[in-house]
């Protein structure tokens, strides 16, 4: 059931031995990207053809050129804003905006040739955030009124949201049940544990269960509806114009104010969001890649430059990296590249063919698209997560937010980046100079020892402006060494450095490397989290939990070993298809014993790992027990079957782990449980009468094999005290009813 260590071919040879997964997981792809293009375009004030084109060509064309290997691309939610402000400033006329578009793209082409992709990361974490959730309330605020079938004439994206309040009375409720319908799909879809239902994605059902409203109450023709004394038009205006003929809505561009300031503003707007999104979310795919491979972001770039420039010469949208569509492209179990071109080349059928039946979409049916999407860009869960990381992170959210708001998406980030660099100052508490001294000219450097390993010294000020300079020294430390890197005469270490080290630490280990962080023992931080911003105050009493407490004196008391410091040295786990799509960033609290009678040795410890990725990006903090097993066994799952549990829910989706293995004999067991994996025979064998009426008689827990270990966990939280000990018992208590006896010394009846 592990993935094979094979990597993927790539080139044409990968498409010769991948076309059918990869060609499986375009048609999910394809159909969540068909809904999004059209929206993206409507919310960008453009015809919803130039987001079909935009996406035809980023599968067609960028797929050739592009560094990525999973990742999808198409036009994006996080460009609405830029598009929105350069028709702002360039007299509302597109094919000026389409220029922009084409110029913004030959500029990432240059950047990518110059190699100069490692310049996003100069974009602190905490502004990008923030610049996300600016454009998501642009977007909510102005796809709110086309869902409510009101308007508004505010010139400010405030006064537009406060219009909603003021129309109220004029909602029209034939519009308003399209879009109320949608948000619902949207929200509940992923409770639906309906196989036929879980075939097409949320969006295409908010356009399906749309069109039979148009219908119902004929959205074709002009016509006032009388509902409780009140008459409410309908009319072919609340539908997508799409052209007879596609080829149509071709435009071309204008470059006649290529001289002009407002041009420039747009271009960098496009250029600088495109940028960072396109690198941002080639990073966030690569950690969902099963095969652990990296993207070439230099020529991501490239890639993405020149489909850009087709796209805008073309009548299109900018085109960049979207991660909603790549993690359905990874969880639909895609291997090449040449996914993103089927899914281009997909669309580019159901544009040839389902031109008639796209008329019939329903403008309120994008919105609700959209409405959804702008929430979850500015959720409260977005400003929580943030102020999990630290309240100063929060700040540096807000205050970009605030400004992007008040004026652009530039001022935006360079307010933010502003105000990130004087609390950076003050609580580092130097003046401008040194504050820049010990960035650039801090005496960080790469040191060999004697035994062969390596020593990182990082010193001074250790934030986002020193991305670059870090990345130099890790990349002159050979592969699959053993690298210490230390922390200790740091003066401030943001969060920025901290993913970036999280992240070279996750891609080191995975190559066969050893990378240990060490030196923050010193350092304080207003949160918890592990990547929270840190700075050295002298030496810092640890703090002590009492569930610490308890779980050393269970750990004394029989005789089992306990660490409560953070290890970052997760890589076992990832040997287990859960972990697959899910990076793990570290555990703590680490209780492990073992079972010398049956020659076994365990561990139950907390763990946090990331649910989605940037955008869609949960994190979760739970308590897993894994134990290591005295012989091989089949490998399998086994899990909860019936209602949606968020974490579990990719469970199915796994590689080869799509169906559902039934006993006759136990159709109590079959009906609650789950169970999957690569050799039917083989699970059938091991599945005894006994095994499974011990697990009808216990509480659902997630249970998966690997061969050689078995990883077990209930709870979506860290587990209490006692929580441990029921973990503990019931893993226990599993292994008692299981056979470990070779296959040759099985004999099992095979009609269960």
């Amino acid at each position: 059931m592990n993935i094979e260590n094979k990597i993927p071919s790539t080139g044409f040879k990968g498409l010769k031995e991948n076309w059918r997964s990869d060609f499986t997981a375009a048609i999910s792809v394809s159909l969540v990207a068909l809904p999004l293009a059209l929206g993206i375009a409507v919310a960008s004030g453009v015809t919803p053809m130039s987001g079909l084109i935009s996406a035809i060509i980023a599968g067609i064309v960028t797929t050739f050129f592009r560094g990525s290997n999973l990742a999808i691309n198409g036009p994006a939610a996080g460009l609405i804003a830029a598009i929105l402000g350069g028709l702002a400033v360039l007299d509302n006329n597109i094919n000026y905006v389409l220029a922009a578009i084409v110029v913004s793209g030959a500029i990432q082409i240059l950047l990518g040739l110059l190699k100069m992709g490692r310049f996003a990361k100069l974009l602190p974490s905490s502004v990008l955030q923030g610049i996300l959730a600016a454009i998501g309330i642009i977007i909510f605020a102005k796809q709110i009124h086309f869902a409510l079938g009101t308007s508004s004439d505010a010139d400010t994206i405030i006064g537009t949201l406060i219009d909603v309040f003021y129309k109220i009375s004029d909602i029209n409720p034939f519009v308003f049940i399209i879009s109320f319908l949608g948000v619902l799909i949207l929200v509940f879809y992923k409770k639906i544990n309906n196989k036929f239902i879980r075939v097409i994605p949320a969006p295409m059902w908010v356009l399906l269960l749309s069109i039979p409203v148009v219908y119902g109450f004929d959205f074709f023709n002009n016509h006032d509806i009388v509902l409780f004394g009140s008459a409410y038009n309908v009319n072919p205006d609340l539908l997508i114009n799409i052209p007879k003929n596609p080829l149509d809505s071709i435009m071309f561009p204008d470059f006649s104010k290529f001289a002009t300031m407002p041009f420039w503003l747009t271009v960098m707007s496009i250029t600088t969001i495109g940028t960072v999104i396109t690198l941002a979310s080639a990073r966030a795919v690569d950690k969902l890649d099963p095969y652990k491979r990296t993207t070439n972001l230099n020529k991501d770039l490239v890639g993405v430059g020149l489909s850009t420039m087709v796209s805008g010469a073309l009548g299109g949208l900018p085109i960049v990296n979207v991660i909603v569509r790549s993690t359905v492209n990874v969880n639909s179990n895609a291997k090449t590249k040449w996914s993103n071109l089927y899914h281009g080349l997909l669309l580019l059928l159901f544009v040839a063919f389902l031109a008639p039946a796209l008329k019939s979409v329903p403008l309120a049916a994008l919105a609700a698209i959209l409405v959804y999407t702008g929430f979850k860009l500015a959720s409260p869960l977005v400003f929580k997560n943030t102020y999990n990381q630290g309240v100063e992170q929060l700040l540096f959210l807000s205050s970009t937010l605030i400004i992007t708001l008040f004026s652009d998406l530039l001022y935006g980030i360079v307010g933010g980046i502003f105000i990130t660099l004087i609390l950076h100052m003050l609580l580092a508490k130097v003046g401008i100079i040194p504050f820049f001294k010990m960035i650039y000219k801090s005496g960080s450097k790469l040191i060999k020892i004697d035994n062969g390993s390596y020593e990182i010294k990082i010193k001074g000020i250790a934030n986002f402006l020193y991305a670059l300079q870090l990345d130099k020294l890790l990349d002159a430390v050979p592969r699959r060494a053993t690298i210490q890197i230390d922390l200790s005469q740091t003066r401030l270490v943001d969060l920025s450095i901290m993913e970036n080290l999280i992240e070279f630490k996750r891609i080191y280990d995975n190559e066969g490397g050893t990378v240990k962080l060490s030196g923050l023992e010193n350092h304080v931080a207003s949160s918890s989290h592990n990547r929270a911003l840190k700075i050295v105050t002298g030496l810092v009493k640890k703090r002590i939990t009492k569930r610490q407490i308890q779980l050393q004196k269970m750990a004394l008391t029989n005789g089992w070993s306990f660490e409560r410091e953070v290890d970052w040295n997760t890589s076992y786990l990832r040997n287990f298809h859960f972990f697959d799509s899910r990076p793990i960033e570290m555990k703590s609290n680490s209780l492990q014993g073992e079972d010398l009678d049956n020659n076994i040795h365990w561990e139950i410890a907390d763990i946090v790992f990331d649910e989605g990725a940037l955008l869609a990006l949960e994190i979760y903090q739970t308590t897993v027990q894994v134990i290591r097993l005295p012989t091989s066994i089949p490998k399998f799952i086994v899990d909860k079957e019936g209602l949606f549990d968020k974490v579990f829910n990719r469970v199915k989706v796994f590689s080869g782990v799509n169906r559902d293995i039934n006993f006759k004999k136990h159709k109590g067991f079959s009906g609650k449980f789950l169970l999957s994996g690569e050799n039917e025979d083989e699970i059938r064998e091991f599945f005894t009468d006994e095994l499974i009426r011990f697990l009808e008689d216990n509480e659902i827990h997630h249970i998966e094999s690997n061969g050689e270990a078995l990883m077990i966990f209930k709870y979506l939280h860290i587990a209490k005290t006692d929580e441990v000990q029921n973990m503990l018992t019931f893993g226990l208590n599993l292994l008692k009813h299981m056979n470990f006896k070779s296959k040759s010394e099985n004999i099992f009846r095979k009609d269960k």
